[in-house]
């Protein structure tokens, strides 16, 4: 019988910092034993070669320009699986601070008197441009949930993520809550998964994994009230990474 071919694998960035490419090279012996199983082609972190003959495509960073757009529909046109990988990618991430503004002012801001010659659209996540098969969240990505989306891919099952608030996984970590320490959480409103990975270690949750579906917003006003805090206290911490959120941000602050 014909031996069956490994799926070739190939990574992607647009807009981002390539911080979660870095936590993908970071999975240590792990990475090792994944490459009996498939080819990477194109990995610039890792690798020289860059092949354009792919199966699977993990792509990281925010659709910000025109050639963006044109880029990753390119992609996802030759790719079986497309894999949005880290906060950019599945949420818009901090990219989405400069979608507060007019594009003509954030590139005023940024880039000066240079800034008619700058090409760039709003901030956007993959799935708003393209089909996305999977999601990775997290900024950068939790290793262990990066290994499960991976063995999903490979039996060719899907990935779930997790719809509930950040605060189950801290409670069964038996973390002191970080509003007991005078911290602004965004925990009660972000989806879990990371298995409260900040919190753990001594962090707070910046809300990067993005709002659950149904955030409980009482339950957020309760907290608020408890500990004498403003919306406007939080505000910054909360649209850190969730600005393109779109309407579902705006639901919830209109609660």
């Amino acid at each position: 019988m014909k031996k069956q071919s490994k799926p070739k694998v190939a990574f992607f960035d647009f807009t981002d910092c390539e911080g979660c490419q870095l936590q993908f090279a970071n999975i240590g012996s792990t990475l090792l034993d994944l490459t009996e199983l498939v080819d990477i082609v194109n990995f610039r972190e890792i690798m020289s070669e860059a092949g354009e003959d792919y199966d699977i495509a993990i792509v990281e960073g925010s659709i910000s320009t025109d050639n963006d757009v044109k880029r990753i529909q390119k992609i996802r046109e030759k790719a079986k699986v497309l894999v949005a990988f880290g906060s950019c990618a599945t949420i818009g991430g901090v990219n989405g601070i400069k979608n507060r503004t007019s594009l003509e002012l954030a590139k005023k801001r940024v880039y000066g008197d240079k800034a008619d010659l700058i090409n760039t659209i709003k901030a956007m996540p993959l799935h708003e441009v393209v089909k996305v098969d999977y999601k990775i969240l997290n900024c950068p990505p939790y290793i262990p949930e990066i290994i499960a989306v991976l063995k999903c891919i490979l039996m060719g099952k899907p990935y779930v993520l997790p719809n509930y608030a950040l605060c189950v996984e801290c409670k069964m970590n038996e973390n002191v809550c970080r509003y007991e320490k005078d911290q602004e959480c965004m925990g009660p409103v972000t989806r879990a998964g990371c298995n409260s990975w900040c919190v753990n270690n001594g962090n707070r949750c910046y809300g990067c994994r993005g709002l659950v579906d149904n955030p409980a917003s009482e339950g957020a006003k309760d907290i608020l009230l408890k500990y004498g805090l403003k919306l406007e206290d939080i505000m910054n911490s909360f649209t850190l990474y969730n600005d393109c959120q779109g309407e579902k941000f705006d639901q919830y602050l209109k609660k």
